[in-house]
Parts: structure tokens; sequence; C-alpha cells
């Protein structure tokens, strides 16, 4: 499986020399910060038991595509709005056989309307880089009742998660608690919320307004 990783490092750093996916160009730090990050919820027994999981904003493939990789017993929808870099990651999961690997080039705000996606998923990933207020309004509406949303956030991102615990509960989740990474020194953590009601149906809001007002309490 090592070896899949690497070579999955080395197909997507030649597809970065012709179009812009990421902008780590080493093959060692690519292989940290992408690979080894992205396989670090394996651990939370929230996504082991999770069957069919998004990956919300996968950007060039992660972390789904090591996930899929991973977890052939799974099932993966990775979802981005930008067309280019999913040609990479569609040409990837084609170039390894990861037949449990769907692609999707939509926005989450659009998509998350749809009956099919909608509250149809046992686990949501993201590595996206937004306040945790504006991802999980993207994230749980495609969450069933008792599945999971799991942010990978950074630790100094404590008191944005504990900002978004309104936006949480208003989208119908619970934050049930953050977890580092189990990497020494990292500085990554995991931020698990439970959905435990159903998100109102007015929720995503339309295209741009989750990220430009974040969902707050009022006073």
């Amino acid at each position: 499986m090592e070896e899949n990783y690497k070579r999955l490092t080395e197909y997507i750093l030649e597809w970065n020399s012709k179009i812009n996916v990421t902008a780590i160009r080493d093959p060692e730090e690519f292989y940290e910060k992408n690979i080894k990050d992205s396989l670090a919820v394996l651990k939370l027994p929230e996504f082991s038991e999770s069957r069919r999981v998004l990956d919300l904003g996968t950007g060039g493939g992660f972390p789904g595509l090591p996930l899929a990789m991973a977890c052939p017993d799974k099932e993966f929808v990775l979802l981005d709005s930008v067309a280019k870099k999913l040609k990479v990651v569609s040409s990837a999961a084609d170039e390894f056989g990861l037949s449990n690997v769907d692609v999707v080039n939509m926005r989450a705000e659009d998509l998350a309307k749809w009956p099919a996606y909608r509250e149809s998923f046992d686990a949501v990933v993201s590595r996206a880089v937004a306040n945790m207020s504006t991802l999980s309004e993207y994230c749980l509406p495609f969450v069933k009742k008792g599945g999971y949303f799991i942010a990978y956030k950074t630790e100094d991102a404590l008191a944005e998660i504990s900002e978004a615990e309104h936006a949480i509960r208003v989208l119908g989740g619970e934050l049930i608690r953050t977890e580092g990474d189990g990497t020494e020194g990292s500085g990554h953590l995991f931020a698990v919320v439970k959905k435990t009601g159903t998100t109102p149906p007015k929720y995503p809001r339309k295209a741009g307004l989750p990220s430009k007002e974040p969902l707050k309490k009022t006073k």
C-alpha cells in the first residue's frame, strides 16, 4: 500500500507540471502534507464505521484519493467546483483502478439540493480552507441523521471551532469532540460533529452567502 501512495504522489506531481493542482512540489513534503495528513482520519471510529463518504472541496483529490485506496469497502464521492483539478482527480482514479470513487464537479450549495445526495452520507470529510461555521453549512446538509461531519483543522482553530457551535446546532448537528490527528508535532486536529437532527431546507444558502455571512448567534 505504501508503494501505491508513493506512486500517487508521483502521478499528481507529474500532472502538476501541466495543471496547477498544488503549491507543494517537493515529493517528500507532498507525501507528508497530503498523503499522511489525509490518512490520519483512519484512526477515528466515526470514520471507520462509515460506508458512504463525501469529500467536500477535494481539490487535487485529498483526502479522498488516499482514503479510497485505503478503504476499498467504502464508497467515495469527491466534490469540487474547479473542473480542471477534477480532471486530474478522475484521471488518478482511473489510473489506480479506484472503482469506489465518483467525481462530481458542482458547487456544494447546488448539489446539496439534490435528493440523491442530501442527507445521504454516513460521513462527510473536508480539508477545505474555510471558517468552521461556513464549512458546517456546506457539509452538514449532506450528512444523514446519526452520521458525522469530520473537519481537518489546525490546533490554532480551537476558538473558531467553538464559535461555530451555534451554526452546527442550527444545521442539525452537535460538536462531540476535537481530537489531535495522532502525528506528534503535526499541529493538526479533527473537529468531529454528529448529525443529530435534520438540516432545515433553506440551508445551505445560495452560492457565496455561507462564506460571506457565516451563521452566528445573534446577541
